[in-house]
């Protein structure tokens, strides 16, 4: 996708000095392209070496090796002349990561119907508790938020390290594509109440039923991106 360049400054902080500062860059430069609104916006996502050299307060050093860094994980790339720009996905490696998502997270969700603790479990309702008498699309923002937490809590509840790591780098993707997903469609209505199925097939400590419920649940965002999704190319 070619299009003007947008110079796209982090949300990030200051560094502390407490240990490697390619480290620090790194670990605030790749959360604040977490937390970004990726697929939010048509154009390319260039960032810029000196602001965030003034932002996180050290030298151009530890962002560069930062950079280096995360271009060799796949979260930036380089392009001579051009700058440093923030990878997106096209649509087919969206859905394809998608289903890769969905397997982990519903054995993730079978291992936590067991594994779960009662107090964890009413943790996880709780996350919904302020949509219980209002509608999830006249609070967008918190609803979007709390949307997130609950697929990442669900990974967590799972209790299995490896699958833990292996969701890790799809987040950031997954977290872009769910944030701008649950906005169309009245996909937020229908998202709330397949996420009560599952807390309630949780709760039940039925296995079988919390597997199915968020392998479909996630595939339904699957067949969502394959009909409205509107991706780089």
């Amino acid at each position: 996708m070619e299009s003007a360049d947008t110079q796209t400054r982090l949300n990030i902080a200051p560094l502390a000095a407490n240990t490697s500062l390619r480290t620090l860059a790194y670990d605030a430069i790749k959360k604040a392209i977490t937390e970004m609104d990726m697929y939010g916006q048509d154009s390319e996502i260039r960032l810029d070496e000196r602001q965030l050299s003034h932002d996180l307060g050290v030298s151009r050093t530890p962002i560069r090796e930062a950079l280096t860094v995360l271009e060799q994980e796949g979260f930036v790339r380089s392009v001579p002349r051009r700058g440093i720009f923030v990878v997106r996905k096209s649509k087919r490696e969206i859905i394809d990561m998608i289903v890769v998502w969905a397997a982990l997270e519903s054995m993730a969700a079978r291992l936590a119907a067991s594994r779960a603790t009662d107090r964890e479990l009413a943790e996880l309702r709780e996350l919904f508790h302020d949509f219980e008498g209002e509608a999830p699309a006249d609070h967008m923002n918190e609803y979007s938020n709390a949307n997130i937490r609950f697929h990442q809590n669900i990974i967590r509840l799972g209790g299995c390290e490896m699958i833990a790591e292996m969701t890790e780098n799809l987040f950031i993707h997954i977290r872009g594509i769910r944030a701008v997903s649950v906005r169309q469609e009245n996909r937020s209505e229908r998202s709330l109440q397949e996420h009560r199925g599952i807390i309630a097939a949780l709760v039940a400590r039925n296995a079988d039923l919390a597997e199915r419920l968020v392998r479909e649940h996630t595939l339904g965002l699957a067949a969502h991106v394959e009909k409205h999704g509107k991706f780089p190319s």
